[in-house]
């Protein structure tokens, strides 16, 4: 009997190797992977174990940066942006590379979270005064640092900021 079984169960188990991918060393031309922090967000990678920044090739995405410091939206929005251009600076990037951007904001509901993006709207036009990235902005009921009354992240391409073109009809005058 032992002869018998193992005549089925071999040719089974090497029928479904058979099948399963093969896990292959990534090519040579992969692009490397770093992930960095600009000074005084270390402890996000060492005690929180997420990366600030992960620069992959010229591909540069930044973690959700919470708006912590200043007196009002406003200046935490500034606080913020300016937040963002060290994260994307310790990775060769700058604002002009920013090709996308997702904002959580926490807000009960829809009349709230537009009273919450405006601010936010008015310190964005000086940080990005012309090729604007894509944008999506969220409203939520929390964040995890629960003094934050909003958070950024954002994706970067290096060098992109430099060959820019909008191609988007003028905007039309009332």
């Amino acid at each position: 009997m032992r002869v018998w079984l193992r005549s089925l169960i071999l040719p089974a188990a090497l029928c479904v190797a058979a099948a399963l991918p093969a896990v292959a060393a990534p090519p040579a031309s992969a692009p490397a992977r770093e992930h960095l922090a600009p000074e005084g967000w270390e402890s996000s990678y060492h005690d929180l174990h997420y990366s600030p920044v992960v620069k992959i090739g010229d591909r540069v995405i930044v973690s959700g940066i919470p708006a912590l410091e200043g007196a009002d939206d406003e200046a935490k929005a500034r606080w913020l942006f300016q937040q963002l251009q060290a994260h994307l600076r310790s990775a060769g990037a700058s604002m002009d590379d920013v090709v996308e951007m997702h904002s959580f904001h926490v807000a009960r509901d829809h009349e709230e979270f537009r009273r919450r993006i405006a601010p936010v709207l008015k310190v964005h036009r000086e940080f990005f005064q012309d090729h604007y990235p894509a944008w999506t902005a969220v409203a939520t009921s929390g964040l995890y640092s629960k003094d934050a009354s909003f958070e950024l992240r954002a994706e970067a391409i290096i060098g992109s900021g430099k060959r820019a073109k909008a191609r988007i009809a003028p905007a039309k005058t009332p």
